[in-house]
């Protein structure tokens, strides 16, 4: 089949390739001069399945009320008259209990771990290399507040098989040997051996090099306008190029396919949520870390990234608003400098944001929706990463009407809540 494949970030390429490994006919077509330009740019660098959580939780509302007040907290809202904000807050807040969350994390763990086994079998197929590092992350706490908390996640863990270590002070700097420096501002951690780390950008631009090389066209600044129905059916994709046909088509836009599919009847739950990062220059390997350390904090995430230290956090729900706040910045640069200060220095730092696609209930959006011949694969929120590999193939996949690795019912649009309503 000839299959379009709307959006080349991490998500849109990954598809592109297990689909033309799969033997189809692809076309990827992005509004961007080049892959992973927006969100996948300059993303934390984690692929963490241990970490693959609902942000909806039991006790959320009110952590999130703690957050908004504090100085550098993870959490900003930024309120605006959009309707789509507001539904999606409530949404959200439907899913704060502990029947749902147990539900949520259930259908986001699977294709979370099964993502990171596609990753790692690309990657000795192919011998990609993105300053990929399989050294697990550091769950950092600074308070024994935290640490005595930590029961209810190590349990979760426990019930998915998801390799931990609750190390004491001595431990985390026996993880991350930098950490010796500011022994006295952390009580213990969590560690996640199986966690990897690696440069999203880097890989996704070499993907799809390896895309073209396996015949796969990119379009690539041509802007995506609408999509055309007739007949049940997806007829074509209208560009400012002109019109784009084929079999099938999949819209891996992150935050922007709700705007492309709400007008065809498809309202899709998933509302951008902001986060922020930095990437320093190394100016001491030996005072920075060696993979990722996560600031509970802060939910600042710190990362190894070859001779850089990429530095990414912050929930900012303000729209699809792209500009910069200096006080988002001033967050991170407390967190990276307080625990690594003389890793890198912050005055040398690039500052990035993107658009995070969430869900309100955490999982992705993997499946046909509505017309016979749609495909989503979006809303993977902070974990677009994480669940890349995993995603594209089981996508491929239930395109190529083939059976997949795991099941894929929990993450179809047609039976998700996400898909909010279907137009007569």
């Amino acid at each position: 089949m000839k299959i379009i494949v709307l959006g080349a970030g991490v998500i849109g390429i990954t598809t592109a390739w297990y689909l033309a490994e799969a033997g189809h006919e692809v076309v990827v077509i992005d509004r961007r001069d080049g892959p992973a330009l927006e969100t996948s740019f300059a993303n934390a660098g984690e692929v963490s399945p241990g970490y693959s959580t609902p942000w909806a939780g039991p006790g959320m509302p009110v952590k999130a009320v703690k957050w908004l007040l504090m100085r550098h907290g993870p959490l900003v809202l930024r309120p605006k008259l959009d309707p789509a904000m507001w539904r999606w807050l409530l949404q959200m807040l439907r899913n704060c209990t502990a029947a749902r969350y147990a539900a949520n994390k259930a259908r986001m763990v699977p294709i979370a771990e099964y993502s990171r086994d596609c990753l790692r079998a690309l990657r000795a197929e192919t011998g990609i290399a993105y300053d990929e590092r399989s050294l697990g992350t550091l769950q950092l706490f600074r308070t024994q507040k935290q640490l005595d908390s930590v029961g209810e996640d190590i349990a979760i863990l426990k019930e998915y098989g998801v390799a931990h270590e609750l190390l004491d002070p001595q431990g985390c700097v026996g993880a991350e040997p930098a950490l010796a420096a500011v022994r006295e501002k952390f009580v213990g951690g969590l560690r996640l051996p199986g966690d990897e780390t690696g440069d999203c950008q880097m890989f996704t631009r070499q993907l799809a090099a390896l895309c073209a090389e396996r015949g796969v066209t990119f379009r690539y600044g041509t802007s995506i306008r609408w999509l055309d129905v007739s007949g049940g059916r997806i007829s074509g994709v209208e560009t400012n190029s002109g019109t784009v046909t084929a079999d099938a088509y999949v819209v891996a836009l992150g935050s922007y396919s709700p705007l492309l599919l709400r007008p065809i009847g498809v309202p899709v739950s998933v509302y951008p949520v902001k986060g922020y990062s930095m990437t320093i220059p190394i100016g001491n390997p030996d005072a920075a870390p060696v993979s990722t350390v996560m600031d509970e904090s802060y939910k600042i995430a710190i990362t190894r990234l070859g001779d850089r230290i990429r530095v990414g956090g912050t929930a900012e729900i303000c729209g699809y608003d792209l500009r910069l706040h200096d006080s988002r910045r001033a967050t991170l640069e407390h967190s990276v400098g307080d625990l690594f200060p003389g890793g890198g220095s912050t005055a040398d730092a690039s500052f990035w944001c993107g658009l995070r696609p969430m869900t309100p209930d955490g999982p992705p959006l993997i499946g046909g929706a509505r017309y016979p011949n749609l495909y989503l694969n979006t809303g993977h929120g902070t974990l677009g990463w994480t669940m890349a590999c995993g995603s594209g193939r089981m996508l491929a996949d239930l395109v190529s009407g083939r059976s997949t690795d795991i099941d894929p019912a929990s993450l179809a649009p047609d039976q998700s809540p996400n898909l909010t309503a279907k137009a007569a």
